[in-house]
């Protein structure tokens, strides 16, 4: 029975109704007369704000094309002589791009040396077979993003992170503008059409990034789709409770590193970096804000032809490429350089990170056959059927904009970091001190085995969303810079 003042069951599903259609109205009305825009969600390009070759905003000037320094002129002439070859690819397609096709290893070949900018939405097109499957599913994505706009439980949730999503970027810049109706209408749709997964933070950067280069909102809608069932890349594994294939992929890091980086596998563990805490953008989201977005974008290129295994041997490469760096580094200092310093500033030339070093990693890792995690559980793979609407319950649409509890599969992620960190910590011990390895303070390791498990569970929490919502914080920074 209620309380006096309390809302009855039918308030609050009606006053849930209510919010989700005044959400779903202001993206209807977008910036058009009438729209209600605080000035704290529209930030302005001002004088000293400038544009990168990418879309992204800077609050410094960029070199003028008469100021562009040698290299960067070098590499823009070197993309523009390849886009000719590339226009030809795509006239003979199925001499090139198929499997088994004349071309295809050259074709390979061209894409690890770098894809021309204008070109690279059309590769992703191809790479992800969109022809196929919005002629196999015509007038799907539009009965999702219409159901979506009366039941989604994920609107509010969404429409937060709409709002803090590439809000650098000139595409995503004004509130309610075109490309943030689109966003908003690819992730509400894919929200009833995979409900296994719904929605979940670190999405919407995948989707902003797919329509930056997919030409309209439903190509970028069936590629997320594809990135999170094709057997390729499955990052429906990433994203449903309890993110297994997250977990997975940690576990697989954590072999490389004790194989291929022990030194460095151990300093880290001694200063309390868990892999938990710097992978976490690494793998959900394919390095996006954890490289600079020159390199981040071809190492997106190379995992829409290869797959899983380019995540794998990044996360080596970067490790690998700044080992010595980082084996002079402390706690703080770890943290700062591989979740910020590495995306201002990586340290090496775009081409040599991908062409050389990461070429060499994935090579290095085949041959040890650490290249890949091994398949799929599956736990990971999807369970239900995709596009049959589930309509919310009564109790589901009276929780919506409420945040859920944490499940038990969720607090098994934390958990795995804890047994992590132990058996890491036990192997290291033993290492051979022929390594002239640092060792491990006995204190970190009695810390490891009598925190109590309520303990390290917060902990890693507090990592975990600390990560999620990196997005949220450094939005807000910029706004309070705009407002000085």
């Amino acid at each position: 029975m209620n309380q006096p003042g309390e809302l009855t069951e039918e308030e609050m599903v009606r006053r849930t109704q209510e919010e989700r259609m005044q959400i779903v109205e202001r993206y209807d009305l977008g910036r058009e007369e009438g729209a209600v825009i605080d000035d704290w969600e529209d930030p302005k390009l001002e004088i000293y704000h400038s544009q990168d070759r990418f879309g992204f905003i800077h609050d410094k000037r960029q070199p003028l094309d008469q100021e562009r320094t040698e290299k960067q002129q070098k590499q823009i002439d070197k993309e523009m002589s390849r886009v000719d070859k590339w226009m030809r690819m795509d006239k003979e397609r199925n001499k090139w791009f198929p499997v088994h096709s004349k071309n295809h290893e050259k074709m390979v070949e061209r894409v690890w040396k770098g894809v021309p900018e204008r070109f690279r939405g059309r590769l992703w097109f191809i790479l992800l077979d969109l022809d196929k499957i919005k002629q196999e599913q015509q007038g799907k994505y539009q009965e999702m993003k219409d159901f979506a706009r009366k039941f989604s439980p994920e609107i509010r949730q969404i429409d937060l992170d709409v709002n803090r999503t590439y809000r650098d970027h000139i595409m995503f810049r004004e509130r309610y503008n075109t490309r943030q109706q689109d966003l908003f209408h690819v992730l509400a749709a894919y929200s009833m059409f995979n409900t296994e997964v719904g929605y979940c933070q670190g999405m919407s950067q995948i989707a902003a990034l797919l329509l930056m280069y997919l030409n309209s909102e439903e190509d970028a809608f069936w590629a997320l789709s594809q990135l999170m069932a094709s057997p390729k890349y499955n990052m429906h594994g990433f994203f449903i409770p309890g993110f297994p294939k997250l977990i997975r992929f940690q576990e697989q890091h954590d072999k490389i590193l004790h194989k291929k980086l022990r030194r460095l596998q151990k300093h880290l563990i001694a200063n309390g970096i868990d892999t938990g805490i710097y992978t976490l953008k690494w793998f959900f989201q394919c390095f996006l804000d954890r490289l600079p977005f020159s390199i981040t974008i071809r190492v997106w290129d190379l995992y829409l032809l290869e797959g899983d295994s380019i995540m794998i041997a990044m996360a080596y490469t970067i490790l690998k490429l700044h080992r010595k760096t980082l084996l002079k580094m402390g706690m703080d200092e770890l943290m700062e350089f591989l979740q910020k310093t590495l995306e201002d500033d990586f340290g090496y030339e775009d081409d040599f990170v991908v062409e050389t070093a990461l070429r060499e990693s994935l090579a290095e890792l085949r041959s040890a056959r650490l290249h890949s995690a091994g398949p799929p559980p599956d736990n990971e793979l999807p369970q239900k059927p995709f596009g049959l609407v589930d309509i919310p319950s009564k109790e589901q649409e009276r929780l919506v904009g409420h945040r859920t509890p944490i499940v038990e599969e969720e607090k098994e992620l934390h958990r795995n970091s804890l047994r992590r960190e132990t058996v890491n910590a036990s192997d290291l011990s033993i290492v051979n001190d022929s390594l002239d390895s640092i060792q491990t303070p006995s204190s970190v390791r009695r810390q490891i085995k009598t925190e109590t498990e309520t303990q390290v569970e917060t902990n890693s929490l507090m990592h975990l969303m600390r990560e999620v919502n990196m997005q949220s914080k450094e939005t807000d920074d910029s706004r309070n810079k705009q407002r000085k």
